[in-house]
């Protein structure tokens, strides 16, 4: 019985072929768009994880200053030696404290020249960022101390200047210094705030400060925690010995700001995640639109077959019967349309995936959930043609022109 149920269902839907193709039309857009976007939102928050994670592992960043109106980094008094000193001494569970000081300054070599964010810092940055070379070596104690004229180039700096060469060995000029490359680092692309990680150039500290910036001003402090050591902990004991150092007293507010990228990190991935959603329930509307197509179109099917129903009944058939008919047709629709749709929102996904350079990650359960939304969505816009159609009066729906 159902069988030939079906196969009525079938044979409606195909005498009007293009009136059911532009019916299922809203459910396979309502369907490809959720999947579509809610897979694409799923790779774009995995991308943020990784973009974050080449920032560091278990990273703090502390700088003079807070964040807030009429707040400002410049007028707070930036850290010193002594202070990294203090930190590397009593800091406990933590694998490195890097001190930076940076600005833009004009790199040069040969008929080549760029503007570079040159860094002046210590070997612990490689150590804070889980950086590695892809030739040469990191700072000797003894450059540092000394403030040697050497630097390290990002692979961003060294394929402007050098093209496919080999960079260390060369000599450049950073600003008005003559300094001999040791290293190169892996490349690591753009960070999770859209800048180019690799479009760097390090040198030494000491270096940095007497012939670039002229001070002995640190702006930056990098300090990464051991694995499984609590960034909170070392948060607090960061916060704790640089209001003794800095004789802020008990009340008032700090003069510096300590940021844990794990706290970044998660509340990132928490925005992403929430703007996928949004992008999942704004897809999910058109599928309510779809389902009030079926039932518009379901309506007109039986305004046209009026006299066919008064016939079915005058002749025995059974409301259920002439229910279930109209139903089963308006489930097709919809299932029909759920199944391109998911279809074409994988597609849709995969296309994407490559190319915004995301990771394609599939949900199983979002397709489950669309697909069976869609079916949903046939029943219950189904339902009320398929009622009409049930309850005609047979000798009123024969006399129907």
């Amino acid at each position: 019985m159902f069988l030939e149920t079906l196969k009525l269902a079938v044979q409606a839907i195909r005498r009007n072929a293009l009136r059911s193709f532009l019916t299922l039309l809203g459910i396979v857009i309502g369907v490809s768009a959720v999947i579509g976007m809610v897979t694409i939102g799923n790779g774009t928050t995995e991308k943020v994880k990784e973009k974050m994670a080449m920032l560091g592992s278990n990273m703090l960043f502390v700088r003079p200053g807070q964040w807030g109106p009429g707040r400002s980094s410049d007028t707070a008094k930036p850290f010193d030696s002594r202070d990294i000193a203090e930190l590397r001494a009593q800091l406990r569970g933590v694998k490195a404290v890097a001190p930076i000081a940076q600005q833009p300054v004009t790199v040069v070599f040969g008929s080549e020249n760029r503007s570079v964010n040159t860094m002046g810092t210590d070997a612990s940055y490689i150590v804070t960022q889980d950086w590695a070379f892809s030739e040469g070596r990191n700072f000797r104690h003894s450059e540092t101390r000394s403030g040697s004229a050497v630097c390290i180039l990002g692979e961003t700096v060294r394929e402007e200047l050098f093209g496919p060469a080999s960079a260390v060995g060369s000599r450049i000029r950073v600003s008005n210094i003559s300094c001999e490359v040791i290293g190169v680092l892996v490349p690591k692309g753009e960070s999770g705030f859209g800048t180019d990680q690799d479009d760097v150039v390090l040198i030494p500290l000491r270096t940095f400060q007497r012939r670039i910036a002229g001070n002995t001003d640190i702006k930056t402090i990098n300090i990464s925690a051991r694995d499984g050591v609590d960034t909170s902990k070392v948060q607090a004991d960061i916060e704790r010995l640089l209001r003794e150092r800095r004789g802020i007293t008990a009340g008032k507010e700090d003069d510096f700001r300590v940021a844990d990228m794990k706290q970044i990190a998660d509340t990132q991935t928490a925005t992403t995640a929430i703007l996928t959603m949004l992008l999942g329930a704004v897809a999910g509307v058109s599928l309510l639109v779809g389902g009030i197509g079926i039932m518009n179109i379901m309506l007109v099917s039986v305004t046209e077959r009026t006299r066919e129903i008064g016939i079915r009944l005058a002749i025995g058939a059974q409301e259920s019967q002439v229910l279930t008919q109209f139903l089963v047709e308006a489930v097709v629709l919809s299932l029909l349309g759920g199944t391109v749709g998911v279809l074409l929102g994988l597609g849709i996904a995969a296309a994407a995936s490559v190319g915004m350079d995301i990771p394609y990650i599939l949900d199983p359960g979002i397709v489950v959930l669309a697909f069976a939304f869609s079916a949903l969505i046939g029943v219950v816009f189904g339902y009320f043609p398929a009622r009409r159609a049930a309850r005609l009066n047979p000798i009123d729906a024969l006399r129907h022109e």
